[in-house]
């Protein structure tokens, strides 16, 4: 059997010389949201560039001839001479010449077709003759050219889903930053201008000597949380307990505290630093640092803060009620005046809120004077609770009386039916609105269905005989307050 010369041999494998042929293709350098490589209207990495059309209507400016007219398009088909580079010196000359306006047209397969406005522009990071298309429509997205032969670019094209995966799996999420109006918003979204209605105290390791080498662990620190809690509770202070946490403090130790504390050189060491209340370890200059464990209590009024303006007149001698302290810290009305209808006192509906306060059991908690908390804030190593001082605060509102400037003050609400104030003082009285967030279900309930294990008020006060009952410190110093119910007798804490 003879074989025809130009016939080729059967096991010979069938080479389309056209398939391996070098083509410009396009590379996808950037994507958006709104338009990227993987959108069948927009150019993918491995389309085969047929023409490109540069200028013409598009061109952002007029040629370079100076009449004013823009200049004709000028049309490059493949092949492309030189491939990549030598589409690189055609679109460094159209930039030059200030034509950046340009046309891409290129296929895929056989019989598919798609196209491209761009403007000319060059890449970052490159010389000034290497240049990149940016989509007209949108700026974010970009591409590139690269020299493939045409069975590349087909494989590239058919293998489109298998790269969208790997796409996937690489695509990050990018961060950024936005401006924001932070002097407005705190004076418009706040109940209490530019002051936060967040409400906390922290507590410090109690020093287990006199020279302060050792401290009590972290479960004494909570234990006396929880008991300043309570003890505030029962003394009627109208809060609730909102969280609590741990915080690290960075302080210097030496000598006996430096030795009596954990050194933590492995993992079995961790277990003994969960409930020190300080531990220790050395810096690369030697230099020993302790780790204090404080305890921060987080808590907010039972039912939110209200704000009362106290104004005064001409002729006011006194602003009508007495202030004292709890041995919490906490600042509250102690007695108000009765029987003068124009005291200040009266005229603002402080009288009727604080017997209200009285009738239900509660102290009339002031937590803000002009805006400024006026609640206590740290408890020292000592056990001290730092607070503010009664004798100062009444001096500076007796000082607004005889200045004549409105007092405002904000006091502590203890339930969500709150009557209103007399009809004559309606307009110096404004509620604040309680917080946003809710009290968890347990809190409200266990206001109807106390148990044994919830803390409970004091009972109502039974009027003296003169029905000048009231509730008053021993004293005002910080440091020396004992919480009794009895006659208020001294007149130190009249305003």
């Amino acid at each position: 059997m003879t074989m025809d010369r130009n016939s080729p041999p059967e096991l010979a494998p069938a080479r389309d010389p056209i398939r391996s042929l070098p083509v410009l293709s396009i590379d996808c350098l950037k994507g958006s949201s709104k338009a990227d490589e993987w959108t069948g209207d927009m150019l993918q990495t491995g389309d085969i560039v047929e023409e490109l059309v540069v200028g013409g209507s598009g061109s952002s400016s007029s040629s370079s001839s100076g009449s004013g007219l823009s200049s004709s398009p000028s049309s490059f088909r493949a092949p492309f001479k030189n491939g990549k580079n030598g589409v690189q010196k055609i679109l460094h000359s159209s930039f030059k010449n200030k034509e950046t306006s340009i046309l891409v047209r290129v296929r895929r397969g056989r019989d598919e077709f798609a196209e491209l406005h761009a403007c000319i522009v060059p890449e970052s990071g490159y010389n000034k003759r290497h240049y990149i298309l940016r989509s007209i429509g949108d700026p974010n997205y970009a591409v590139g050219f690269s020299d493939r032969s045409e069975a590349e670019c087909l494989e590239m094209q058919a293998s489109r889903s298998s790269r969208i995966v790997s796409a996937l799996s690489r695509a990050k999420l990018q961060d950024g930053y936005v401006s924001y109006p932070w002097e407005r918003r705190m004076q418009e979204s706040l109940s209490v201008p530019n002051s936060s209605c967040f409400l906390s105290i922290l507590l410090l390791p109690k020093a287990s000597d006199r020279i302060a080498s050792r401290y009590n662990d972290l479960e004494d620190t909570l234990a006396r949380a929880n008991a300043w809690l309570n003890a505030s509770q029962a003394s009627g202070v109208p809060i609730v307990f909102m969280n609590i946490q741990t915080e690290s403090l960075l302080t210097k130790i030496s000598g006996e505290t430096a030795s009596s504390t954990v050194n933590a050189g492995s993992l079995s060491d961790l277990s003994n630093l969960s409930h020190a209340s300080l531990y220790g370890f050395e810096d690369y200059h030697g230099v020993d640092i302790g780790v204090v464990r404080a305890v921060r209590l987080w808590y907010a009024p039972l039912c939110g803060e209200s704000a009362i303006e106290i104004k005064i007149k001409e002729g006011d001698s006194k602003l009508g009620f007495a202030i004292s302290r709890t041995e919490e810290g906490f600042i509250y009305i102690s007695s108000v005046m009765d029987g003068d209808e124009n005291a200040p006192s009266t005229r603002s509906g402080l009288s009727d809120l604080y017997k209200e306060a009285v009738g239900a059991s509660r102290l009339l908690i002031v937590s803000r004077v002009s805006n400024q908390k006026v609640l206590p804030w740290i408890v020292s190593s000592t056990g001290a609770v730092r607070c503010f001082d009664t004798v100062s605060l009444s001096q500076k509102l007796s000082l607004h009386r005889h200045a004549k400037v409105p007092i405002l003050i904000h006091v502590f609400l203890w339930d969500r039916a709150f009557p209103s104030p007399s009809a004559g003082s309606a307009t110096r009285f404004r509620s604040v609105p309680p917080p946003a967030m809710s009290l968890p279900p347990e809190v409200q309930l266990s206001r109807h269905r106390p148990n044994e294990n919830q803390v409970h008020p004091l009972p109502p006060q039974v009027p003296n005989e003169s029905g000048g009952s009231e509730i008053r410190l021993e004293r005002d110093t910080a440091g020396e307050v004992s919480f009794r119910f009895h006659d208020f007798s001294l007149p130190n804490n009249w305003v």
